[in-house]
């Protein structure tokens, strides 16, 4: 047996996710990792919420290779997402159904004017992939 280092606790902080944050989901399936979820919504202290009518601090990004263009879908993750705010694009690791390459989620970042900064294994089966405006649009 390997060493899972992806307990959902440990995988949240990799996140730098804290109480108080407003983070919105997008992409959930039957896939997704419910502990990582419930770890997630433990830490922040509230739900992850679907639709806002107001700005949220982090976009949860659910995306997998059948879920369309990387560049369109990072896109339609703005909608809601605060100036300083971020979007972490959770993906299916290599192996595993659905996955997206680094390169292919790096070059739909560059298209969509974004930036793919940093990634952290959260899950047995999920990445993660934090993309951020560039800092002349964070202010």
């Amino acid at each position: 047996m390997s060493l899972d280092r992806s307990e959902p606790g440990d995988a949240v902080s990799r996140l730098g996710l804290g109480p108080g944050l407003v983070v919105q989901e997008l992409g959930w399936d039957d896939d997704v990792d419910d502990a990582l979820r419930q770890a997630i919504m433990d830490t922040i202290d509230a739900d992850l919420i679907g639709e806002s009518e107001e700005a949220v601090d982090v976009v949860l990004l659910w995306l997998r290779q059948s879920d369309g263009d990387v560049m369109d879908v990072l896109i339609d993750a703005l909608t809601d997402l605060s100036a300083a705010g971020y979007i972490w694009v959770l993906s299916p690791k290599v192996g595993c159904p659905g996955h997206i390459g680094q390169a292919d989620l790096a070059e739909g970042a560059a298209a969509g004017g974004l930036a793919l900064t940093s990634s952290a294994v959260v899950s047995q089966n999920w990445s993660a992939h934090k993309v951020v405006r560039p800092k002349a649009s964070r202010r």
